[in-house]
């Protein structure tokens, strides 16, 4: 049989953002404010996430503080707004790290995306209302990385968080079912290579799609339903 040949190139050393969903992070700040945050560093398994962020960052602040977030799903027609909280921070000052690459001091972060916050119902953060996915989540470990080298060590890690409760927009739900996104309906918000990217249509049919929802449960749903209300 004749060997295929490689038509791949090397690449360089650089950043690497090989295409994942953006993700609007809620937090709750020191003084009860809202904390709204966009960043594209996560994967799900089952009913968890883990989410890469630098521990330095607001976000990862409040994390680490009040354990709770929301991770809201932005639709593609939604990049004008996520895209107006670039470069800016929730906090103040501004880490030096973050003035060299033009971020500023920004409190309200729903006041300038003209996105609206909405109550969940088991964490304090709210929801995004314009999202069509929230997922109310509390943390459950922090993993360092890089945790080895000495230049490295202490500026990011792998929060690794637990969904509680799942809020989808009618218009994306599959229809005669409880627990099932339409995907030909669902148009996620896609960062690659730092730019914005939607979906395209489906290309083949899946077999793994044949496999009834259920069977992939863990007793992280069964927590999800025992979750207490706020308030």
């Amino acid at each position: 049989m004749e060997a295929i040949r490689s038509t791949h190139t090397r690449l360089e050393p650089g950043i690497l953002y090989f295409g994942t969903p953006v993700v609007l992070i809620s937090s709750r700040n020191e003084d009860a404010s809202a904390n709204l945050a966009p960043m594209s560093s996560a994967f799900w398994l089952g009913w968890r996430a883990m989410l890469g962020l630098g521990v330095r960052s607001k976000t990862a602040q409040n994390l680490l503080r009040t354990g709770e977030c929301v991770l809201n799903l932005p639709s593609d027609s939604m990049a004008p707004a996520v895209d107006s909280l670039a470069l800016t921070t929730g906090t103040d000052p501004v880490p030096a790290s973050k003035q060299r690459r033009g971020y500023r001091y920004e409190p309200d972060k729903f006041g300038r995306s003209g996105l609206t916050p909405v109550e969940s119902e088991t964490v304090e953060p709210p929801r995004v209302a314009e999202c069509p996915v929230n997922m109310e989540c509390v943390v459950q470990a922090v993993h360092p990385i890089a945790d080895q080298d000495d230049a490295l060590r202490g500026a990011t890690a792998a929060f690794e968080v637990r969904v509680q409760r799942v809020h989808v927009h009618e218009s994306i739900r599959m229809a005669g079912t409880g627990d099932r996104i339409d995907p030909d309906a669902w148009r996620p918000l896609i960062m690659s290579f730092q730019k914005f990217y939607g979906l395209g249509s489906q290309l083949h049919p899946s077999t793994l799609a044949s496999i009834p929802e259920r069977l992939y449960r863990t007793p992280d749903v069964d927590r999800s339903r025992e979750a207490p209300l706020v308030g």
